[in-house]
């Protein structure tokens, strides 16, 4: 019984037992949906474990590349404190647009920022405004361009923070060593610099649910 009827029907009941409904949330993939953006957004379930790592590390300030709809930040950013801040990179004008009204009308405005251009040109400006240290990063854009992302988390993430980098699996493709997908490369090479680098320590898990077969990967950022 291994199937995406299956996947489905567990993730159901895993969001309906133990993740409680966040009204504004779902208000959010409406508002998203309305405007025609990807419905590429996280899971309700995904999101819960999002804001539980950030809790659990105790998350003030949270860095995020790709910011779509903004449903991802919103489950960051309830995980913060009232001073707490979400710094969240988008390359769409529109997507920055209809995620600022998502922030807005969950109430949690106050604590995030939107910087739209590209992510590449955006770090600069948020490591010269000193807004980090950064707890935890979440890299969930373009995965041509992971390997960048992921040398910026690494300049502004703290010492026992974490580097999150979704959508590692592709439904399997991460194994073909030989594509041409510029996405799955993307995948391949930040996780051999993963690997190589001294400064994390990582794994990376295989998820399914409502959103197919993919996976996450998780970097310690060490002491």
């Amino acid at each position: 019984m291994s199937d995406q009827k299956t996947w489905d029907a567990v993730d159901g009941y895993f969001t309906e037992a133990l993740v409680p409904e966040q009204t504004e949330f779902q208000k959010a993939l409406d508002a998203s949906e309305a405007s025609d953006l990807p419905a590429i957004s996280v899971s309700a379930n995904v999101g819960k474990f999002l804001q539980l790592l950030a809790r659990m590390i105790g998350a003030r300030k949270v860095l995020e590349v790709g910011t779509l709809g903004g449903y991802s930040t919103l489950w960051f950013a309830s995980a913060l404190p009232a001073d707490g801040k979400v710094v969240t990179l988008e390359f769409e004008p529109l997507h920055a647009e209809v995620a600022r009204g998502n922030f807005r009308e969950a109430g949690y405005a106050d604590r995030i920022e939107v910087r739209v251009g590209p992510a590449l040109d955006s770090f600069p400006g948020v490591e010269a405004d000193g807004i980090g240290p950064f707890d935890l990063a979440f890299i969930d854009a373009d995965k041509k361009n992971n390997p960048g992302y992921f040398e910026w988390a690494l300049k502004l993430v703290r010492p026992g923070g974490l580097i999150l980098i979704d959508n590692v699996v592709r439904d399997g493709r991460v194994l073909d060593a030989a594509t041409r997908d510029v996405n799955v490369q993307g995948v391949r090479k930040v996780i051999d610099m993963i690997a190589k680098e001294p400064r994390v320590d990582a794994t990376a898990l295989q998820l399914v649910g409502i959103k197919g077969y993919d996976g996450l990967a998780i970097c310690l950022v060490k002491e």
